[in-house]
């Protein structure tokens, strides 16, 4: 407690002196929370000396750093060495000849005597470059760029578009990597076989909001390029929007994808993950509620769920000033929540399981890129989207200790790589290779035995799935043929001659994605064959794995069968929920939310009230589904839909529920439909199906509301107000989730039924509008730094001897996290408000207005603003 008192003197103190301009030096950093033994410096602020927002770095051979502004151009960067006196750099414009120019790059790289720059970029005046990856080159040795050579154009732009680019282990080839909003180029070969389709049974919905609806496989891409010969090889695909990539010691190549915020609470939603990018690897992203499972055989599972987020950058430390336990660990940034999430890597099998430790962190710090320097440190940037933006450098101060052994590759490390390295080429070897590895133990080796298989003469190995006895190799075999050919017919006949009877689980899993594969590609021979594979599929649901279950309920979906929906239904009513939308994540929702006031308001929603996953899967998998319908089944199906508009998820959630309950109007006998339509919560909707409508809800139009523009509402005499639309106005901005007001409400705030006779219109009005200007010490939150780099952001309930009972949702103030006191480093009061900002953006002026009187007046209908 005493660590805590002393820094919130400290920050007063800063407070204080810096109205008189005195500046403390590291009055920059003090906002950092880092690990034991190590220190931060500021080094520069771009922002501050008109140089915009910087996001991507890298050095030069020289040792300087070259940096690039993200609506702007780039920089170059004398920065002195740890320990000096004056940290500030020697910074110049990097220029070109002939009135050339290059900039706004993701991605920046110095290799082969030359600067490549990865440019995100829509053609304007003064930075005509397209996106696309260029190269700069000094031809005359003056140390100055004089040649500029596009390498190759890329049609994408903005946050999903081209992002970064590494030099490959071997130091000869590049890796360049892009979001899925960047149109698949052109490629000379492809380690991924390009034979991709949407492959999913699942009812497809498109993002109700259409965000990336024109998007389709492969999504996002990774590929490896010759400098010399300009020869492009895709390496791997299926991301949405990965955003940086690392090798680590071992030569393997990892790649930080980032999720789909408004998919949260979703059964489709994919956390912020780190996915180790094999050669021929498919990730299975795909557009709206299309995303495969990472149950699928013929996608790559994540190394870690790291949770929700936004990627912006992925270092391996190996060649790190830092101490042992970090030297075979990638540093991940995630944007939205300021922190650089340390992932220890640990070899297992094929590929790598790992663990996250919280390494940096602050609230708030809108982290971008970051590099280790020549001197072994860390020097990161902040910014972005035109906010602050800062350079640092992270270094450690205490003793190295003993070298860390390199990477040990595993056996079946080295017998993947051998399969891997035989993609491109084609002979009866190569066969022979891959079916002796179609049922190996390790799927990652399955994976690569099936894609080389995929990428020999299909006509060279067909005929061997007939004679094969082992359900592995014939399954794996089969979802090969059906990915490279058209036999349809003996593809069906041989997936028949598999039994159920015996299988594993993953046996069972991957035999039902070979059908869903074949059935979304390809016809029954024979219509009457359905009746039977239903019938036996039938047998086996519903099952007691929720994986299965949910492959099950949309193959008997597409075969028609007459019994789906009276199980599915019955299983609707008796699943115990117990899954996490994504699967198990590394860091936990409710951890984030005050780390990031803007995010965090849609996640102490999302929070309150999360969605029941697998019966939503199942609902939405019904909504296609047109035999074995009764009134009973009907009416308890559509009922659901109503119950489901009561949860909370994300942006998307109410129009991905209202298409699925639209679609399964749509088998309703047309006479019946108003029925279904109302019973299934219809008339709570607005017209376009995204959003409730609630009574007296705000009508908007949304606007972000500053002080500039409110501060005209609240110098205007308030009189004549409706009284009903400031209260329903009070309740939709939530502010009743926190505030009493006569005698009914929260009490995580002040009571608010006096606040008008002790504040003005205009400091109400600021106090909504920026919550985070004056806290008072009686609402604020806690920051725990914890003794392994952990940082807890919470209210204090209730406290013991031994531990602090604490609340990280506003909205579910009653649900406590338990901090032990011997875990606690230190304790500092928050500079970030327990109330969220953004929270009167829905509302009109005239809704500001009506909220402002009812705040003024306490809640009184008799106050004079109403007469």
């Amino acid at each position: 407690m005493k660590t805590f008192l002393k820094t919130s003197l400290i920050l007063l103190a800063i407070g204080f002196l810096s109205l008189w301009g005195f500046r403390p030096e590291n009055a920059d950093t003090l906002n950092l929370k880092l690990q034991p033994g190590f220190k931060a410096e500021h080094i520069f602020s771009p922002s501050e000396n008109d140089m915009g927002s910087w996001v991507a770095m890298c050095f030069d051979d020289k040792g300087r750093m070259i940096t690039s502004d993200q609506y702007g151009g780039l920089f170059r960067l004398k920065i002195p060495a740890i320990g000096s006196s004056n940290l500030h750099p020697e910074i110049e414009e990097i220029k070109l000849p002939l009135g050339q120019s290059i900039g706004t790059a993701h991605g920046l790289l110095y290799a082969f005597n030359s600067l490549f720059v990865m440019v995100n970029n829509r053609s304007t005046k003064d930075l005509p470059q397209k996106s696309g990856l260029y190269r700069l080159t000094d031809t005359d040795g003056d140390d100055e760029f004089d040649k500029l050579e596009l390498m190759k154009s890329l049609v994408g732009d903005g946050e999903h578009g081209p992002h970064s680019i590494v030099l490959s282990p071997d130091k000869k080839s590049l890796y360049v990597l892009a979001g899925n909003h960047t149109d698949f180029p052109e490629m000379d070969e492809h380690l991924l076989p390009k034979t991709w389709d949407y492959d999913n049974l699942f009812p497809s919905i498109p993002d109700p909001r259409g965000h990336a609806n024109n998007r389709h496989a492969p999504g996002g891409w990774l590929a490896k390029v010759d400098p010399e010969t300009n020869h492009w090889q895709l390496v791997s695909a299926g991301y949405r929007n990965a955003f940086d990539l690392a090798f680590n010691d071992a030569g393997d190549l990892f790649v930080y994808d980032a999720d789909m915020e408004w998919d949260f609470g979703l059964p489709w939603y994919r956390p912020t993950r780190i996915c180790h990018a094999t050669a021929g690897s498919e990730f299975g992203w795909r557009t709206g509620n299309g995303k495969w499972s990472p149950d699928f055989e013929d996608s790559r599972p994540a190394v870690v769920n790291i949770g929700q987020g936004s990627p912006t950058n992925l270092i391996y430390l190996k060649n790190a000033r830092f101490p042992a336990k970090y030297k075979q660990s990638l540093l991940a940034f995630d944007w939205s929540f300021g922190i650089m999430h340390a992932i220890h890597l640990k070899p297992e099998g094929a590929t790598y399981t790992a663990e996250r430790e919280e390494f940096l962190s602050g609230v708030p710090l809108p982290l971008t890129d970051g590099v280790i320097g020549p001197d072994g440190a860390l020097y990161f940037m902040t910014g972005g989207r035109r906010l602050q933006s800062d350079l640092y450098r992270v270094y450690y101060e205490g003793p190295m200790g003993a070298e860390v052994e390199k990477t040990q590759i595993t056996a079946e490390s080295k017998l993947r790589q051998k399969l891997e390295s035989e993609f491109l080429n084609q002979n009866e070897g190569n066969i022979d290779l891959a079916w002796q590895n179609l049922d190996h133990a390790d799927r990652a080796i399955r994976y690569a035995a099936r894609i080389l298989l995929e990428h020999q003469n299909v006509e060279d190995w067909a005929s061997k799935i007939a004679s094969e006895s082992s359900a592995d190799k014939k399954i794996s075999a089969l979802l090969a043929l059906t990915r490279s050919s058209s036999k349809s017919e003996f593809i069906f006949n041989e997936l028949g001659k598999i039994p159920l009877s015996n299988l594993s689980e993953d046996q069972l899993l991957d035999l039902l994605r070979a059908y869903e594969v074949f059935l979304y590609r390809m016809e029954v021979p024979d219509d009457a064959a359905k009746g039977p594979l239903a019938k036996k599929l039938n047998t086996i649901y519903p099952n007691s794995s929720a994986a299965i279950n949910r492959q099950l309920v949309n193959i008997l979906v597409k075969l028609d069968d007459d019994q789906v929906v009276k199980k599915t239904i019955t299983l609707m009513k008796t699943i115990k929920e117990d899954q996490q939308a994504g699967g198990q994540t590394a860091t936990s929702s409710a951890d984030l939310i005050l780390r990031n006031p803007q995010y965090g308001l849609d996640i102490a929603k999302m929070l309150e009230k999360v969605p029941p996953m697998q019966q939503t899967y199942f609902a939405v998998a019904l909504s296609k589904a047109k035999n074995g319908w009764n009134n009973q089944l009907r009416e308890t199906y559509f009922k659901w839909f109503k119950e489901a508009f009561s949860y909370r998820g994300g942006n998307s959630y109410i129009g991905f529920i209202d298409r699925a309950r639209k679609m399964a109007l749509d088998n309703v006998p047309e006479k019946q439909r108003e029925k279904y339509d109302e019973l299934s919560g219809g008339g709570m909707l607005t017209s376009s199906g995204n959003d409730l409508k609630l009574e007296d809800y705000p009508e908007g139009p949304w606007r972000a509301w500053n002080m500039d523009e409110a501060s005209k509402v609240a110098t205007e005499e308030l009189s004549q107000r409706n009284f009903k639309r400031g209260k329903a106005m009070y309740t939709a901005t939530t502010c009743n989730r926190c505030h009493g007001m006569q005698g009914e409400g929260g009490n995580i705030g002040p009571d608010l039924t006096r606040v008008g006779t002790r504040f003005s219109k205009e400091a109400i009005l600021e106090a909504i509008i920026d919550p985070s200007k004056t806290i008072s010490d009686q609402y604020a939150a806690t920051e725990f730094q914890l003794k392994n780099g952990e940082t807890i952001i919470a209210r204090i309930i209730n406290e013991t001897d031994k531990a602090y009972s604490v609340s990280q949702n506003p909205y579910t103030p009653d649900y406590l996290v338990e901090v032990k006191k011997a875990d606690i480093e230190s304790m500092e009061y928050s500079k970030v408000s327990v109330m969220l900002p953004g929270l009167i953006n829905s509302l009109n002026e005239e809704e500001l207005k009506d909220l402002l009187a009812y705040l003024v007046s306490g809640g009184n209908p008799e106050s004079e603003v109403f007469k």
